[in-house]
């Protein structure tokens, strides 16, 4: 029979045995965490059956909610059939219908799916792919990547080599393989050797990253650096990688409109191949299925992840163009064309049979229209901080919308990162019934493409009384 557990003594049990991600353990471990029992809608229960709002979307991937009737149905009636069963040289009805479906979704010629388990996994075969294809085409000289400054990918060795960052992966440089980077277009920190100063608009109405002619200016300025790259080293180039329109871990930096258009340009005048990182920024969170669609942009090949299943169970595919496919295809066996890759829970029916149902809801609920009025809501509730000291900028994508706090707007003075002053808003904000995760200074707002108006007005509600109540 299963043992219930105390709060205090699963948190202990979690002390003692459990290692989680991307956290400082000495201190996690002197902490009483909270322990997240269940789940309803937007919320989030703990074990001693307090209700949060999950605004970041329990790490950017839930889409509808919660224990959605429609997604627990397709996995139970799933696994009433099989659980899993191997890709390796079976095909599954749902991994069928899934590719199907990606491919009826995205642009062009975007109509061939590689599953795998993770955003990075979903990644790493793309890079894998995009050497193998220039390989194959006879030009084994184009093996190397540019990427864009401050990117994240994820943790795998080809990931972290092209979304390298020193807090994170500096005890593994050894591991990791060069990648040129060109600037990303950040307001707030614009890249060397652009001149033009910040914006200054504070007590105008907008924010720095709303200022069309600044934008412009950084967006040509990065365009041109990566164009220089282009021609300096284009001939030895497998891919552009890039995050659509919003770069999330690195703060939440938006890209101007044109930029993702202007990236794509530039890769076919230099035949390269264009690699669009959609993992965090797919399936409704820009406001439109994919952040591509917003510029019309078409890459050679797309990683999807996170919000696939609905946030319910770990998939992800790289959909490919039929030329990426068809070099792989070869005509025959002896050719050794074959892409040698693959993981063992490759298209899982449970997860498929989740995303079947995502799909479905996407349209019965007609969830990318939902979705403008949230981020109307969101822009102006958000504008009550305009005039507040301590905001350097707020940068919003569709409903992905990062807080930056400061110090001072004078010379974008960041705080003191010792003292921890975004988490600890963030952690009021916990106490008021929210659950929201802060990027350094940045308080990161992440609400589902799905939540009720009702629930984004609540946690809207509390983040600007929160910071306008603060003592900074």
């Amino acid at each position: 029979m299963k043992k219930e557990y105390t709060t205090e003594e699963l948190i202990a049990l979690d002390h003692e045995y459990v290692w989680h991600p991307f956290t400082p353990m000495k201190f996690w471990r002197s902490q009483k965490p909270l322990v997240i029992a269940e789940g309803e809608g937007d919320f989030l229960i703990d074990s001693d059956g307090n209700r949060y709002i999950d605004g970041v979307s329990s790490l950017w991937c839930n889409v509808h909610g919660h224990r959605v009737p429609e997604i627990d149905d397709a996995i139970r009636g799933q696994l009433d059939k099989i659980a899993h069963t191997t890709l390796l040289g079976l095909a599954s009805p749902p991994s069928i219908e899934v590719a199907k479906r990606l491919a009826e979704m995205l642009p062009g010629k975007l109509n061939k799916t590689f599953f795998s388990d993770a955003g990075a996994t979903a990644v790493e075969v793309a890079f894998k792919m995009a050497v193998g294809y220039w390989f194959h085409k006879g030009r084994p000289e184009k093996s190397k990547f540019i990427g864009l400054a401050g990117a994240y990918h994820g943790d795998t060795t080809g990931s972290m080599s092209v979304g390298y960052s020193d807090l994170f992966h500096k005890p593994f440089l050894s591991m990791v393989f060069s990648v040129t980077s060109f600037p990303s277009p950040d307001t707030c920190r614009p890249p060397h050797g652009f001149e033009m100063p910040m914006p200054d608009c504070y007590g105008k109405g907008h924010w720095p990253s709303e200022d069309k002619k600044f934008n412009e200016a950084l967006s040509k300025f990065c365009l041109d650096k990566l164009e220089q790259m282009l021609k300096d080293h284009g001939n030895e180039t497998a891919a552009i990688v890039i995050e659509p329109l919003m770069q999330g871990a690195a703060g939440m930096v938006c890209q101007p409109k044109g930029f993702l258009k202007g990236v794509e340009k530039l890769a076919k005048k230099y035949d390269v191949l264009l690699i669009a990182d959609e993992v965090a920024v797919g399936f409704g969170r820009t406001g439109k299925m994919f952040a591509i669609d917003h510029d019309g942009v078409e890459p050679d090949i797309i990683c999807l992840a996170k919000g696939i299943t609905g946030g319910y169970l770990p998939l992800a595919a790289t959909v490919v163009s039929d030329e990426i496919d068809k070099t792989f295809a070869g005509d025959d066996v002896l050719e050794r064309r074959t892409l040698y890759h693959g993981h063992t829970y490759t298209g899982n029916p449970l997860a498929c049979a989740a995303a079947l149902a995502t799909f479905d809801l996407f349209e019965k609920n007609k969830t990318i229209e939902h979705t403008q009025i949230s981020i109307k809501m969101i822009q102006e509730k958000l504008k009550e901080l305009l005039d507040h000291p301590n905001i350097l900028d707020i940068r919003q994508r569709g409903l992905m919308t990062g807080i930056e706090l400061c110090a001072s707007r004078n010379n974008a003075e960041p705080f003191d990162f010792s003292k921890r002053t975004a988490t600890d808003v963030c952690l009021s904000m916990r106490e008021k019934g929210l659950i929201i995760r802060p990027l350094g200074d940045i308080i990161v707002m992440m609400p589902m493409p799905g939540m009720s108006h009702e629930n984004l007005k609540t946690m809207l509600d509390i983040v600007v009384e929160t910071i306008e109540g603060w003592k900074f």
